[in-house]
Order: C-alpha cells, then structure tokens, then sequence
C-alpha cells in the first residue's frame, strides 16, 4: 500500500526536489508551502507521515506540530530545520516531533528516516487485542470501550484477555477455569458465571452493546 506523505516546505525549489525524490521512490505526496494549507491538508487527506520546514509562513513547523498533537493527529512528523542546538532539538520533540533532520541533509538520510517511521506506525501493535470498539492493551494493562477506560481486577483482565485472543470462539466452563484460574483451583465453578457479570456490568456500563454471550449448555463467547 502506498504510503501517502504530506511535505510542508516554503523554499518552492526545495519542495520541489524533495516531491520529485519522495515520487520517485513510490510515495504519494502532497505538497504545502505555508503554515495554514498545511493544517488543511493534514486535516483533509489524513497523511501518513508529515515532513515540516521549521521556519514557515503564518505557522511555524513547530506551532503546526502542537495543533496536530491537539487535534489527535498521531502520523509521524520529521522536522526539516538549520537550527541545530540541543535546546531546538529539545523544543522540537516537546511539540510532538518524532524525529529532526538538520539542513543541508541527504535524501539518503532523509529516505532512510522516512522508511523507519512508516515501518513503525504500519507493524502491527503486538501488546494491544482489539475486537470491535473493545481494546486491551498487554504492556500497560489498559482497558477502553471506544474513549471510555475500564478498571479491571487482576482476574477480570485475565478472562478478558483469555477471551479477546480467540474471538468467536466459544470456551466450555472447563477450558476458562483451566487457562485462567489453573489446573489447582479448587472452588466453585460458577465463579466463572460471577465474573462474566462483572466484565458485562463494567463493559456495557454505558449501554454498548454485548459482546459477551452466553452459549447455553456450553459456555461463552466473545463476538459480535
């Protein structure tokens, strides 16, 4: 798939050499000379990667890079600039820049950088389940329904995970006391039917809709 890059530069032969380079390596480009189109552009046409001159007119590269941050605009951003003191550098990944190329620079650099943050943001992310609006995320052990976070206990996360790394499946009473609670536990089996209320209060808190069923006579089911 073709990524989409939109490149904001004021220096017309620059952007120019820069469209021509990045084209010919297959990216599709879009072309801002100004701070303002810039904000339009990335608005519109949902880039996946922004290259931003520093010095701009009407809005700096910097300033352009907060507003994108502010409005929920994640793509990578590289920042073109001749300043090259640690404070700008500084400056400019506190505004949300990923990374900072110094002019003059080679496009091999610039290629190469360019190839690293696509790479990134195209892999998929190997902490983080996902089915319909539901997210888990494994490293930060963070639960959302769409925007809405979720407080789970230690086992309420457990049988979630279990659950949203098969979905459509449907698990038996037996295989979930086994894979979440072990081969040792001793207790009751209907904690499990104790446990899939909490997840559905907590999950459907809002009204959304199920997503964990019961398959009667057999067990449960994550799906739509």
């Amino acid at each position: 798939m073709t990524a989409h890059i939109l490149l904001v530069e004021d220096e017309v032969k620059l952007a120019r050499f820069l469209e021509l380079e990045l084209s010919s390596e297959g990216y599709k480009i879009s072309v801002a000379h100004s701070g303002i189109a810039a904000l339009t552009l990335a608005r519109e046409l949902s880039p996946d990667l922004a290259i931003l001159d520093w010095m701009l007119p009407e809005l700096s590269g910097l300033e352009i890079c907060r507003r994108l941050r502010a409005t929920n605009i994640n793509i990578p951003v590289i920042l073109l600039t001749a300043k090259d003191e640690v404070s700008d550098r500084v400056a400019g990944l506190d505004a949300g820049a990923d990374d900072y190329v110094v002019k003059p620079f080679s496009i091999e650099e610039l290629l190469a950088r360019i190839r690293a943050h696509l790479r990134r943001t195209q892999e998929p992310d190997q902490d983080i389940l996902q089915f319909e609006d539901l997210s888990l995320n494994h490293r930060t052990r963070q639960v959302y329904r769409g925007k809405r976070a979720i407080e789970l206990t230690a086992k309420e996360f457990h049988l979630l995970e279990y659950m949203l790394s098969h979905p459509r499946q449907v698990f038996t009473r037996d295989q979930i006391l086994e894979k979440v609670w072990g081969y040792d536990f001793m207790g009751d089996s209907n904690i499990i039917e104790v446990y899939i209320r909490y997840l559905r209060l907590k999950l459907e808190e809002n009204n959304e809709k199920r997503l964990i069923h019961t398959v009667r006579g057999v067990g449960y089911v994550l799906r739509e």
